[in-house]
């Protein structure tokens, strides 16, 4: 095995463990809000609050990591993890979850650094699978990481926040012994520039800018779904958390597989944006599918060829910025990419938290309906602009 094939399986391994703390609380959050007594606007403010402070912190981070190199900024956001869940798990009260929360949002760039690593040891060649790999780590995290959560919640659902907290201890450890710095050409910079003008400018870089804003239109519809998704599956069909955390590890099973499989072989037989294109159009189909008739087999079918595709959109997405930044902008760009979805994290909760009533759990659906037509429109705009962004591979 090469050394850079060796790096892209540790920095894999450090995306699966890190995947797993992440994924670990995806099915207790809404839960875990709704026992300190928040209701489902409240809750979605849960949610926004973290990704608002990853926003703001992703392109500092990246900037950061562009300077001072990857492995520290990844052993200063890994350690952030760990402090933020471990806080979250021992809070007697709403304002401390919150505060566990923005700690945790603020050092949460991660994912951002670990695709400059990537980007930093593939070439345009085999970017693709190298992008793909690290989205398949991921999805080995959404197979296990619901797992986890299954055994800790027996305990309770604060103790879904120590395992992911250990974990993310562990992914710090891998970091720290075995990841070596992988950026050869580090750019200087004023120290006191973070890169938050970035924020603005970045949305105006050529070939750039318009996929930052495609994706954070996407991550807006799409954690619109995310947030609904939870309370419909509850509520309106009638089941509970442990039947909702298997679901989450069939949806994991397959993203594994489409991630490992599928994009290798679809990007060596078709154009990045017809793949995308396939996806979005499945995608938004689904979401307005769902919600149609409140039957548990018919949702669970739906979601199921949902979450096939769809799990191929950040890879091709993130794969298309890094083939359209240049090499000592891998950092930022790909920061960028990271803090528009963290934004589009904050914004959708929001909205869908807006139009859901705990008195009509009808009304659970409306986020999803939303979300479809939304994607579809998006989708319009990306076929529309695609000479502005589609890469020459």
């Amino acid at each position: 095995m090469t050394p850079e094939n060796r790096n892209l399986w540790i920095i894999a391994s450090i995306a699966f463990v890190n995947a797993l703390s992440f994924t670990i609380l995806i099915p207790i959050l809404y839960l875990y809000g709704r026992q300190f007594g928040l209701n489902d606007f409240e809750t979605s403010l849960l949610f926004s609050m973290f990704s608002l402070a990853q926003f703001f912190a992703t392109p500092v981070i990246g900037k950061l990591s562009d300077r001072f190199g990857r492995k520290p900024l990844l052993v200063i956001s890994l350690a952030g993890t760990v402090i933020a869940n471990l806080w979250a798990g021992a809070a007697t009260a709403a304002w401390m979850l919150f505060c566990a929360r923005i700690l945790d949002g603020i050092t949460g760039g991660n994912a951002s650094v670990a695709q400059a690593v990537i980007s930093d040891l593939t070439d345009e060649s085999n970017r693709a699978r190298g992008f793909g790999l690290f989205g398949a780590a991921f999805g080995l995290g959404f197979v296990l990481g619901p797992v986890i959560s299954l055994l800790a919640q027996q305990v309770s659902l604060g103790a879904a926040f120590y395992a992911s907290g250990a974990i993310a201890f562990l992914a710090l450890i891998l970091t720290v012994l075995f990841l070596p710095e992988t950026l050869e050409r580090r750019v200087r910079t004023n120290i006191f520039d973070l890169g938050l003008g970035t924020l603005v400018t970045g949305l105006f870089m050529p070939r750039v800018g318009i996929l930052l804003i495609i994706n954070l239109l996407l991550g807006t519809t799409f954690t619109m779904f995310t947030f609904a998704f939870q309370p419909y599956y509850l509520e309106v069909l009638g089941q509970n958390s442990q039947s909702l955390t298997v679901l989450f590890i069939v949806y994991g099973t397959l993203g594994v597989v489409m991630q490992t499989v599928g994009v290798p072989y679809l990007t060596q037989r078709f154009k990045l944006t017809r793949i995308l294109f396939l996806a979005l159009l499945v995608r938004s189909l689904s979401f307005v599918l769902m919600p149609i008739w409140p039957i548990l087999a018919y949702f669970v079918i739906v979601t199921v060829i949902f979450s096939i595709l769809s799990s191929l959109v950040q890879p091709i997405i993130s794969t298309m910025i890094s083939l359209n930044a240049k090499p000592e902008q891998q950092g930022v760009v790909l920061g960028l990419n990271a803090s528009y979805l963290s934004v589009s994290n904050a914004i959708g909760p929001v909205l869908a938290g807006l139009m859901v009533r705990q008195t009509n759990p009808t009304t659970y659906g409306y986020p999803l309906y939303w979300a479809g037509v939304c994607t579809f429109l998006v989708l319009s705009v990306a076929i529309a602009t695609r000479r502005r962004y589609a890469p020459a591979t």
